[in-house]
């Protein structure tokens, strides 16, 4: 075989392969697991040093830091689904999620169809006593209890197809239909937030209601030891030699891809599972959506500020901070012993002073003085979530023509199990166009979204 130098200046075919995958992000990697699994030789091609794409972890001192750590809320059925993933640990943060609202602290409990519906006890992650006295003792207080704790049950309750089927606006809209405006600004948007990455609640209101529908079934978690766990599991999975990272794709059509410094790919069909800005410079035409940025914090401290695995929210947009927690507490496995970890997010473009906002948002929240409080790493991630604004096409087609796909979650969802799906679509579309057979036990990517 020619040596590569020679090849890429030639342009000669360096190597030929069934399928080429351009990007290893999970999209890349889940369906390239699932077009190996049919017999099909598969090459991925990933530009960075490194697989995991936005999902990529940090070592940093002994910690283990997400650039963008989304909140999980796949299901075992889910990952099941995915090979390499069924046997992934999830770390479940404590059940519902604690939401700051001018000084005072609410614990929202997840209501489960198999537990008798829904509940808001109010506890302490920091102080039983502080939590109880903050909590609301009127009428009024007590009905948009009930009327959420009743709303969650009944998505919780609700097949997908029926969400899907509902009229579609913006989640604000829909919500504010059928809860009082102070239940939706104060418990809800924030809880969405922190799913969605939408600060503003302007994101389809069926999104919005399958992601309470997930949160309402208590599946809120993240995996064991960073978000590049999912990568990592769903690269083990594949033959040895299949990914290949620090390769920069310039040129693709159906049956060739060429490469910056690493020649030429033969082919008999290109999948793309890049991000959407990505794609849109490989294959001109296709369309770009608007994204939501997320900028992720972590710090250390000398003593944990809680020793909850809860999940915190701020109620308050203006915040700055989103959503925080002691990730260490919910995941021991990404901090050191005896040095906390506590991890916090910014939605939208942060200030230039965005980490003393943080720190002093954080010694509000947590109660305690975080002076002493080291800053590990700050990653700001413009294009972290894609906006899924009305009407939002959650089966955007993956097949362009015969022989050339495209997949993730631009495609689909802003989330990881969105991303999954579109990844088995693309394979599954692909297979069928090269009339190659699912193998047996493997189901449509219809069934797993289900």
């Amino acid at each position: 075989m020619l040596s590569t130098a020679n090849s890429a200046q030639r342009g000669d075919v360096v190597e030929e392969v069934d399928v080429v995958v351009v990007g290893a992000g999970i999209a890349g990697l889940a369906a390239a697991r699932r077009l190996t699994g049919a017999g099909l030789t598969v090459a991925v091609l990933e530009a960075e040093p490194r697989a995991g794409g936005r999902l990529a972890t940090d070592a940093v001192d002994g910690f283990r830091l997400d650039r963008v750590g989304p909140l999980l809320t796949l299901s075992p059925g889910q990952l099941r689904a995915t090979p390499g993933l069924d046997g992934l640990p999830l770390r479940p943060f404590a059940p519902g999620v604690l939401v700051h609202s001018d000084g005072r602290y609410g614990r929202w409990g997840a209501p489960h169809p198999r537990r008798g519906g829904g509940h808001r006890s109010v506890g302490g992650a920091f102080s039983v006593a502080r939590a109880l006295a903050s909590a609301p003792r009127n009428p009024a207080a007590s009905l948009d209890q009930a009327r959420l704790g009743a709303s969650l049950v009944r998505l919780a309750t609700t097949p997908p197809p029926r969400l899907l089927a509902r009229p579609e606006r913006t989640a604000r809209e829909a919500l504010n239909a059928r809860l009082p405006a102070r239940t939706v600004q104060g418990v809800l948007r924030p809880l969405l937030a922190a799913l969605l990455s939408d600060p503003d609640l302007g994101m389809s209101s069926r999104q919005a209601d399958l992601a309470l529908r997930a949160f309402a079934r208590g599946r809120l978690a993240v995996p064991e030891g960073g978000s590049a766990a999912l990568a990592e599991r769903l690269a083990d999975a594949l033959p040895p030699g299949t990914v290949r990272t620090g390769v920069r794709v310039t040129d693709v059509s159906v049956s060739r891809v060429a490469t910056a410094e690493h020649g030429v790919f033969g082919c008999r069909s290109v999948l793309l599972a890049t991000g959407a800005r990505t794609a849109a410079e490989l294959l001109p035409g296709l369309r770009v959506p608007d994204f939501h940025a997320v900028t992720v914090l972590h710090h250390t401290a000398p003593v944990a500020p809680t020793e909850e695995p809860t999940l915190l929210l701020e109620s308050d947009p203006g915040g700055p901070v989103a959503h925080t927690a002691v990730m260490s507490a919910v995941d021991p496995s990404r901090a050191p012993a005896g040095r906390p970890l506590i991890t916090s997010t910014v939605l939208g473009t942060p200030p230039d002073d965005a980490e003393r906002r943080v720190r002093k948002h954080l010694a509000t929240l947590y109660g305690t003085s975080t002076d002493e409080w080291e800053l590990l790493a700050l990653h700001h991630t413009p294009d972290a979530a894609p906006a899924m604004r009305p009407p939002h096409d959650v089966r955007r087609s993956v097949r362009l023509l015969a022989g050339l796909y495209v997949c993730g979650d631009h495609r689909a969802t802003a989330t990881p199990q969105g991303t999954l799906t579109s990844a088995h679509r693309a394979a599954d579309a692909l297979l069928s166009d090269l009339g190659v057979r699912l193998p047996d036990g493997a189901g449509t990517a219809e069934e797993e979204a289900a």
